[in-house]
Protein backbone atom coordinates (compact mmCIF):
# COMPACT_ATOMS: atom_id res chain seq x y z
CA UNK A 1 0.00 0.00 0.00
CA UNK A 2 1.34 3.73 -0.49
CA UNK A 3 0.65 4.30 3.19
CA UNK A 4 1.10 2.72 6.55
CA UNK A 5 -1.53 1.70 8.30
CA UNK A 6 -2.59 3.52 11.93
CA UNK A 7 -0.96 0.19 13.91
CA UNK A 8 2.42 0.96 11.99
CA UNK A 9 2.11 4.88 12.63
CA UNK A 10 1.67 4.25 16.27
CA UNK A 11 4.98 2.17 16.71
CA UNK A 12 7.11 4.87 14.21
CA UNK A 13 5.47 7.67 16.24
CA UNK A 14 6.89 6.20 19.40
CA UNK A 15 10.31 5.74 17.94
CA UNK A 16 10.49 9.06 16.78
CA UNK A 17 9.55 10.11 20.40
CA UNK A 18 12.88 8.18 21.47
CA UNK A 19 14.94 9.71 18.79
CA UNK A 20 13.30 13.26 20.23
CA UNK A 21 14.13 12.95 23.75
CA UNK A 22 17.75 11.50 22.94
CA UNK A 23 18.27 14.85 20.98
CA UNK A 24 20.89 17.33 22.63
CA UNK A 25 19.80 20.45 24.30
CA UNK A 26 21.50 22.78 21.76
CA UNK A 27 19.89 20.91 19.02
CA UNK A 28 16.51 20.82 20.48
CA UNK A 29 16.96 24.69 21.13
CA UNK A 30 18.32 25.60 17.29
CA UNK A 31 15.60 22.89 15.62
CA UNK A 32 13.00 24.60 17.73
CA UNK A 33 14.09 28.05 16.73
CA UNK A 34 13.52 27.05 13.26
CA UNK A 35 10.13 25.57 13.72
CA UNK A 36 9.15 28.57 15.28
CA UNK A 37 10.28 30.55 12.60
CA UNK A 38 8.57 28.29 9.82
CA UNK A 39 5.03 28.31 11.92
CA UNK A 40 6.01 32.35 12.11
CA UNK A 41 6.07 32.71 8.35
CA UNK A 42 3.04 30.82 7.88
CA UNK A 43 1.23 32.76 9.89
CA UNK A 44 2.49 36.31 8.11
CA UNK A 45 2.00 34.96 4.80
CA UNK A 46 -1.60 34.44 6.04
CA UNK A 47 -1.83 37.93 7.05
CA UNK A 48 -0.24 39.58 4.08
CA UNK A 49 -2.96 37.32 1.52
CA UNK A 50 -5.84 38.10 4.02
CA UNK A 51 -5.46 41.30 5.68
CA UNK A 52 -6.97 43.64 3.09
CA UNK A 53 -10.02 41.25 2.42
CA UNK A 54 -12.69 42.71 3.84
CA UNK A 55 -15.02 39.96 6.34
CA UNK A 56 -18.06 42.72 5.28
CA UNK A 57 -17.72 42.09 1.95
CA UNK A 58 -16.76 38.62 1.76
CA UNK A 59 -17.86 37.01 4.65
CA UNK A 60 -15.97 33.62 5.85
CA UNK A 61 -13.61 34.13 3.05
CA UNK A 62 -11.30 35.88 4.80
CA UNK A 63 -10.87 33.20 7.42
CA UNK A 64 -10.80 30.19 4.88
CA UNK A 65 -8.17 31.72 2.73
CA UNK A 66 -5.75 32.83 6.21
CA UNK A 67 -6.32 28.94 6.72
CA UNK A 68 -5.19 27.91 3.13
CA UNK A 69 -1.99 29.41 3.20
CA UNK A 70 -0.88 28.86 6.86
CA UNK A 71 0.15 25.24 6.51
CA UNK A 72 3.29 25.93 4.78
CA UNK A 73 4.46 26.58 7.93
CA UNK A 74 3.88 22.77 9.56
CA UNK A 75 5.13 21.59 6.13
CA UNK A 76 8.68 23.38 6.39
CA UNK A 77 8.36 21.61 9.86
CA UNK A 78 7.97 18.00 8.58
CA UNK A 79 9.52 17.76 5.55
CA UNK A 80 12.30 20.26 5.98
CA UNK A 81 12.84 19.01 9.46
CA UNK A 82 12.50 21.28 12.95
CA UNK A 83 11.11 20.60 16.63
CA UNK A 84 7.71 21.87 17.20
CA UNK A 85 6.46 21.51 20.53
CA UNK A 86 2.90 20.57 19.53
CA UNK A 87 3.78 17.87 17.37
CA UNK A 88 6.04 16.74 19.98
CA UNK A 89 3.06 17.03 22.60
CA UNK A 90 2.01 13.51 20.91
CA UNK A 91 5.17 12.01 20.35
CA UNK A 92 6.87 12.16 23.65
CA UNK A 93 3.55 11.41 24.88
CA UNK A 94 3.21 8.08 23.32
CA UNK A 95 6.58 7.26 23.65
CA UNK A 96 6.21 7.90 27.48
CA UNK A 97 3.24 5.78 28.32
CA UNK A 98 4.53 2.68 25.84
CA UNK A 99 7.52 2.98 28.69
CA UNK A 100 10.34 3.80 26.23
CA UNK A 101 11.15 7.65 27.42
CA UNK A 102 10.96 9.17 31.17
CA UNK A 103 8.81 11.72 32.25
CA UNK A 104 11.84 13.43 32.55
CA UNK A 105 13.19 13.26 29.19
CA UNK A 106 9.88 14.56 28.10
CA UNK A 107 10.10 17.67 30.03
CA UNK A 108 13.29 18.38 28.82
CA UNK A 109 12.16 17.83 25.28
CA UNK A 110 8.95 19.95 25.88
CA UNK A 111 10.93 23.17 27.78
CA UNK A 112 13.69 23.54 25.02
CA UNK A 113 11.66 22.96 22.22
CA UNK A 114 8.95 25.03 23.38
CA UNK A 115 11.69 28.09 23.91
CA UNK A 116 12.90 27.65 20.78
CA UNK A 117 9.94 28.21 19.34
CA UNK A 118 9.12 31.51 21.66
CA UNK A 119 12.47 32.66 19.93
CA UNK A 120 12.18 31.91 16.44
CA UNK A 121 8.24 33.16 16.07
CA UNK A 122 9.23 36.24 17.99
CA UNK A 123 12.22 36.80 15.40
CA UNK A 124 9.81 36.50 12.61
CA UNK A 125 7.97 38.76 14.53
CA UNK A 126 9.98 41.57 15.04
CA UNK A 127 12.88 41.12 12.55
CA UNK A 128 11.01 39.46 9.34
CA UNK A 129 7.14 41.18 9.84
CA UNK A 130 7.86 44.88 11.63
CA UNK A 131 11.13 45.85 11.43
CA UNK A 132 11.02 45.07 7.58
CA UNK A 133 8.11 47.43 7.38
CA UNK A 134 5.74 44.89 5.86
CA UNK A 135 3.01 44.41 8.57
CA UNK A 136 3.36 48.48 8.54
CA UNK A 137 2.63 49.20 4.22
CA UNK A 138 -0.26 51.11 3.28
CA UNK A 139 -2.43 49.91 0.51
CA UNK A 140 -2.44 52.61 -2.62
CA UNK A 141 -5.74 52.04 -4.48
CA UNK A 142 -6.51 54.01 -7.67
CA UNK A 143 -8.46 57.46 -5.79
CA UNK A 144 -7.76 56.14 -2.06
CA UNK A 145 -5.53 54.22 -0.16
CA UNK A 146 -6.12 51.63 3.00
CA UNK A 147 -3.94 52.90 5.77
CA UNK A 148 -2.22 49.98 7.64
CA UNK A 149 -4.67 47.60 6.67
CA UNK A 150 -2.65 44.70 8.12
CA UNK A 151 -1.50 46.22 11.14
CA UNK A 152 -4.59 46.89 11.90
CA UNK A 153 -5.81 43.38 11.14
CA UNK A 154 -2.97 41.90 13.08
CA UNK A 155 -3.95 44.27 16.23
CA UNK A 156 -7.40 43.01 16.10
CA UNK A 157 -6.29 39.21 15.86
CA UNK A 158 -4.02 39.87 19.28
CA UNK A 159 -6.90 41.74 20.84
CA UNK A 160 -9.47 38.90 20.25
CA UNK A 161 -6.94 36.31 21.29
CA UNK A 162 -6.48 37.78 24.50
CA UNK A 163 -9.53 38.66 25.02
CA UNK A 164 -10.76 34.85 25.61
CA UNK A 165 -11.21 33.64 28.96
CA UNK A 166 -9.18 31.04 30.51
CA UNK A 167 -11.44 27.85 29.55
CA UNK A 168 -12.42 29.54 26.21
CA UNK A 169 -8.90 29.33 25.62
CA UNK A 170 -8.12 25.96 26.88
CA UNK A 171 -10.53 24.02 24.99
CA UNK A 172 -9.53 26.05 21.81
CA UNK A 173 -6.17 25.06 22.45
CA UNK A 174 -7.74 21.53 22.94
CA UNK A 175 -9.28 21.33 19.60
CA UNK A 176 -6.62 23.10 17.89
CA UNK A 177 -3.73 20.32 18.64
CA UNK A 178 -6.00 17.37 18.59
CA UNK A 179 -5.60 18.76 14.40
CA UNK A 180 -2.10 18.92 14.22
CA UNK A 181 -1.29 16.16 16.10
CA UNK A 182 -3.29 14.44 13.51
CA UNK A 183 -1.82 16.16 10.56
CA UNK A 184 1.42 15.20 12.13
CA UNK A 185 0.42 11.25 12.56
CA UNK A 186 -0.78 11.37 8.95
CA UNK A 187 2.30 12.98 7.27
CA UNK A 188 3.81 10.39 8.83
CA UNK A 189 1.06 7.54 7.36
CA UNK A 190 2.48 9.02 4.05
CA UNK A 191 5.38 7.54 1.83
CA UNK A 192 5.98 10.72 -0.87
CA UNK A 193 6.08 14.41 -0.60
CA UNK A 194 2.82 15.38 -2.17
CA UNK A 195 1.28 12.50 0.49
CA UNK A 196 2.72 14.50 3.14
CA UNK A 197 1.90 17.83 2.00
CA UNK A 198 -2.16 16.65 1.64
CA UNK A 199 -1.93 14.94 4.95
CA UNK A 200 -0.77 18.32 6.92
CA UNK A 201 -2.84 20.80 4.40
CA UNK A 202 -6.50 19.73 5.23
CA UNK A 203 -6.60 19.27 9.42
CA UNK A 204 -4.37 22.55 9.93
CA UNK A 205 -6.29 24.73 7.31
CA UNK A 206 -9.24 23.24 9.29
CA UNK A 207 -8.48 24.06 13.01
CA UNK A 208 -7.44 27.69 11.51
CA UNK A 209 -10.41 28.66 9.84
CA UNK A 210 -12.51 27.15 13.13
CA UNK A 211 -10.90 29.69 15.03
CA UNK A 212 -8.93 27.42 17.36
CA UNK A 213 -5.72 28.43 19.04
CA UNK A 214 -2.33 27.50 18.75
CA UNK A 215 0.12 28.23 21.28
CA UNK A 216 3.39 28.67 18.84
CA UNK A 217 1.20 30.31 16.09
CA UNK A 218 -0.02 32.92 19.08
CA UNK A 219 3.82 33.03 19.90
CA UNK A 220 3.87 34.99 16.34
CA UNK A 221 0.32 36.38 16.32
CA UNK A 222 -0.01 38.28 19.60
CA UNK A 223 4.02 39.59 19.98
CA UNK A 224 3.31 40.87 16.08
CA UNK A 225 -0.04 42.77 17.09
CA UNK A 226 1.53 43.98 20.40
CA UNK A 227 4.80 45.54 18.02
CA UNK A 228 2.53 47.10 15.63
CA UNK A 229 -0.09 48.08 17.81
CA UNK A 230 2.86 50.16 19.89
CA UNK A 231 4.06 51.67 16.66
CA UNK A 232 3.59 55.60 15.97
CA UNK A 233 2.05 55.48 13.20
CA UNK A 234 -0.65 53.14 14.39
CA UNK A 235 -1.22 55.28 17.31
CA UNK A 236 -1.74 58.37 15.51
CA UNK A 237 -4.34 56.63 13.14
CA UNK A 238 -6.14 55.23 16.18
CA UNK A 239 -6.51 59.06 17.77
CA UNK A 240 -7.42 59.40 14.39
CA UNK A 241 -10.54 56.86 14.87
CA UNK A 242 -9.47 55.12 11.81
CA UNK A 243 -8.19 51.84 13.92
CA UNK A 244 -8.55 49.85 16.62
CA UNK A 245 -6.56 50.55 19.94
CA UNK A 246 -4.23 48.06 21.09
CA UNK A 247 -5.65 46.43 24.19
CA UNK A 248 -2.97 43.08 23.94
CA UNK A 249 -0.11 43.52 26.34
CA UNK A 250 2.83 41.20 27.47
CA UNK A 251 1.42 40.01 30.52
CA UNK A 252 -2.41 39.20 28.83
CA UNK A 253 -0.49 37.06 26.14
CA UNK A 254 1.14 35.31 28.16
CA UNK A 255 -1.81 35.13 31.28
CA UNK A 256 -4.88 35.04 29.02
CA UNK A 257 -3.43 33.11 25.89
CA UNK A 258 -0.40 31.11 26.27
CA UNK A 259 -0.51 29.58 29.48
CA UNK A 260 -3.88 28.20 28.96
CA UNK A 261 -3.80 27.77 25.20
CA UNK A 262 -0.50 25.37 25.93
CA UNK A 263 -2.02 23.96 28.23
CA UNK A 264 -4.80 22.39 25.70
CA UNK A 265 -2.06 21.72 23.80
CA UNK A 266 -1.30 19.34 25.37
CA UNK A 267 -4.80 17.65 26.25
CA UNK A 268 -5.19 17.52 22.75
CA UNK A 269 -2.30 15.88 21.50
CA UNK A 270 -1.30 13.90 24.41
CA UNK A 271 -4.07 12.45 25.43
CA UNK A 272 -6.85 12.77 22.26
CA UNK A 273 -3.91 11.16 19.58
CA UNK A 274 -0.96 10.01 22.05
CA UNK A 275 -2.77 7.96 24.48
CA UNK A 276 -5.99 7.13 22.73
CA UNK A 277 -3.88 5.09 19.99
CA UNK A 278 -1.41 3.93 22.27
CA UNK A 279 -4.34 2.13 23.88
CA UNK A 280 -5.81 1.06 20.90
CA UNK A 281 -2.60 -0.47 19.33
CA UNK A 282 0.04 -0.94 21.42
CA UNK A 283 -0.87 -1.59 25.06
CA UNK A 284 -0.33 -4.86 25.89
CA UNK A 285 -2.43 -7.15 27.08
CA UNK A 286 -2.74 -9.55 29.43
Amino acid sequence: MGFKQPSEIAKGMVEIGIKKANLTADKMIILGFLAGAYIGLGGFLAIRVSGNISSDIWGSLQKLVFGAVFPVGLMLVIIAGAELVTGNFMTQTISFVDGKITLKGVLKNWLLVYIGNLLGSLFVAFVLAYKTGLIMETVKLVNASMDLPWASYIVKIANAKVSLNWWEAFWRGVGCNWLVALAVWMAFAAEDIVGKIFAIWWPIMAFVSIGFEHSVANMFFIPLGIFAGSDLRYINLVQMMKAPALKATWESFIVNNLIPVTLGNIVGAGLFVGVVYWYVYLQKKD
